[in-house]
Parts: structure tokens; C-alpha cells; sequence
């Protein structure tokens, strides 16, 4: 049962929704305010979500890895090793080997990239909503994690040393990015 407010007390122009209009406005405004509101509190908390965190971070780090790769693989084409090996083909043979070898190495490091990426901002969201607060213990620990599971393979002391590296990445980032800007005197 609503609350019923007795308009003598609380005149009724001051309750949720009742407020008077700015001059120029119309009910149908004020619809559309309020709409308006609702999808950006709904888009706020879509964005916040950690399955959404999780995959833009996974994208991103796709993308990333693919570029660096794509770059690194495009300057190995000037050890001269690699120019001998491709000499004897025609110039057309010799681009389609090339793309076809920085494709093949942008596919496998954007998925390594995909990878680190989404596990660790996964990881930091899970224990940012858990802790309810945003500081350098959440990048830390989470960096802790996400090294100890990617080294997992490797036994349990590179599993340790893995997060321990992970850790320390995470924070020497996270405090670089929580800095004060100098003072433009």
C-alpha cells in the first residue's frame, strides 16, 4: 500500500513526479525525462556488469595482441634469413606468404592476449563487487590469480612465482594509473 501523504503537511507539488514543469515543458516531456533516466541507470548497470567487463576486456586485449603481432611479424621479414627463404618466389607469393604468416601469428597472440585480459579483469570484478571498494588490493590480488592460473601447467612453484610477477605488473600499472597529476604552477 502506498504511503498517503496529507496534502496539508506536504503540498502535492513537491511529491516524486509531481514537481512543476520548467515553462515550455509538457507532461509528455517529463515521460520522456523519466525514460530517458531508466535507460541510463539500466546502461549504468549493464556496464558494471562483470560478464560485460569481462568480454570488453577480452576484446581489447584481442586487438592488442593481434596489432603488436601483426607489427613484430612485419619487422622479422628484415632478417635477412627470412628474406633468403622467400627469395625464390614470385613478389605476389611472397606477400601472400607474409600475410598469411602474420595472420597465423596475430590469430595465436590475440587469443593468448584475449585470454590474460579476460581472466584478469574478470577476476578484479568479482573481487571489486565482493570487497565493495576499487583500490590497489583489488589489482593485486586479482593479478596474483590470474598469473597463478596461467602458470598452473608449470607446477606449483611457477604457479606461485607466476602470480608473485602478475602481482607486482598489476600493481606497478594500477599505482602508475592511481597518480596525482603534478601541480601546473
Amino acid at each position: 500500500m502506498p504511503l498517503e501523504i496529507d496534502p496539508r503537511v506536504l503540498p502535492p507539488y513537491f511529491l516524486p513526479g509531481k514537481e512543476p514543469l520548467p515553462p515550455g515543458f509538457s507532461e509528455d516531456d517529463r515521460a520522456m525525462m523519466m525514460e530517458q533516466q531508466k535507460m541510463n541507470r539500466t546502461m549504468e548497470r549493464v556496464q558494471e556488469s562483470c560478464a560485460v567487463k569481462t568480454v570488453l576486456a577480452g576484446v581489447g586485449g584481442m586487438a592488442i595482441g593481434m596489432f603488436f603481432s601483426m607489427l613484430s611479424t612485419g619487422f622479422a621479414y628484415e632478417d635477412p634469413t627470412l628474406r633468403d627463404q622467400h627469395a625464390q618466389l614470385a613478389r605476389h607469393q611472397k606477400a601472400g606468404a607474409i600475410i598469411k604468416d602474420m595472420a597465423k601469428s596475430a590469430w595465436s597472440s590475440g587469443k593468448g592476449f584475449a585470454k590474460v585480459g579476460a581472466l584478469y579483469a574478470g577476476i578484479e570484478c568479482v573481487i571489486e563487487s565482493y570487497r565493495a571498494k576499487n583500490d590497489l588490493t583489488n589489482s593485486v590480488t586479482a593479478g596474483f590469480l590470474a598469473g597463478g592460473i596461467l602458470a598452473r601447467n608449470s607446477g606449483p612453484k611457477a604457479a606461485f612465482m607466476g602470480g608473485v610477477a602478475f602481482a607486482g605488473f598489476s600493481a606497478a600499472i594500477d599505482m602508475y594509473l592511481r597518480r596525482e597529476p603534478p601541480d601546473e604552477d
